[in-house]
């Protein structure tokens, strides 16, 4: 084969499009596990983190799907999901079936704008601790002992609040022309 042939090209261009492949998922399973990594604080475990991204790309699902999905052991799974359903993060209802025998439940994890929601508090009030520390040892230029500031304040909005408020051209919280 000479340096001209296609044939050398094609295997080339073969070689090149397989070896982006791999890195594309490669990429996608770094994503992956950041977000994995990122849930598990949220959700306080990395096996809760798992069942909520297997319950947002599959809703609807039951626990035995969930575990063949995730690759956890059912009880395990079936132990998260009490858990999860228990402080709202996951919903369940029974599933439909025609014949007889068991309905099991089925799960669906909540919409992550809900699940930062549910911890929003939390931090705020961890951030608002740490500001206030030296307020806390006694440091140096306390304030006084009845005048504690909360300056750390979070707020979540859906894109469609923000979409409403984007209506509000001169910035003033009152979406009337002047």
């Amino acid at each position: 084969m000479s340096a001209d042939d296609p044939e050398d090209d094609f295997d080339e261009t073969g070689d090149v499009r397989d070896r982006l492949e791999q890195e594309a998922d490669r990429a996608i399973e770094g994503f992956d596990e950041g977000v994995v990594d990122l849930l598990a604080w949220v959700l306080d475990t990395e096996t809760r983190a798992r069942i909520y991204v297997t319950l947002r790309q599959n809703p609807e699902s039951t626990s035995d799907e969930i575990a063949d999905a995730t690759g956890l052991y059912p009880s395990t799974v079936r132990e998260a999901l009490a858990e999860l359903h228990e402080e709202g993060k996951v919903t369940r209802q029974k599933r439909e079936n025609d014949g007889a025998g068991n309905n099991p439940y089925e799960y669906s994890a909540i919409a992550p704008s809900d699940l930062v929601n549910t911890i929003v508090g939390d931090v705020q009030s961890e951030l608002n601790t740490v500001f206030n520390l030296d307020d806390h040892l006694g440091g140096a230029d306390p304030l006084s002992a009845d005048e504690e500031t909360e300056p750390v304040t979070i707020s979540v909005e859906d894109e469609s609040d923000e979409s409403d408020e984007s209506d509000d051209s001169d910035g003033d919280g009152d979406d009337t022309a002047a």
